[in-house]
């Protein structure tokens, strides 16, 4: 009889194996897919909030120079970072993330 009360392997009679399953290869990639994006979304907006608020503010008399426009600060605290957020996407889309088959199809006799 074991004194301690331990099944097989040491842990205790009547408890239940606590491991997790393989993790589904479209959890992992939608977290690191994610997990970019929010990235990409935080360096642009500390980029955008940063340099407006450097060359934005404080600008006591000094004459505004004008890009395609725009206040020079305007365009390269707001209109450049848009701009090159826009083609990270495209690159993101259409090289970073992956496709996975999402499984067989299930017909449920309620679905017609």
């Amino acid at each position: 009889m074991d004194p301690i009360g331990l099944g097989e392997g040491g842990a205790p009679r009547g408890a239940v194996a606590m491991s997790r399953p393989p993790e589904d290869p479209l959890v992992r990639d939608s977290r690191r897919e994610a997990a970019a994006v929010a990235a990409i979304a935080i360096a642009a907006m500390a980029y955008s909030v940063g340099y407006c608020a450097l060359f934005g503010y404080g600008r006591a008399g000094e004459p505004i120079h004008f890009v395609l426009g725009f206040p020079s600060w305007v365009f390269w605290g707001i209109v450049a970072p848009w701009g090159a957020c826009v083609l990270i996407a495209g690159w993101f889309s259409w090289r970073f993330m992956s496709d996975e088959a999402l499984g067989a199809v299930r017909e449920d006799e309620d679905d017609a």
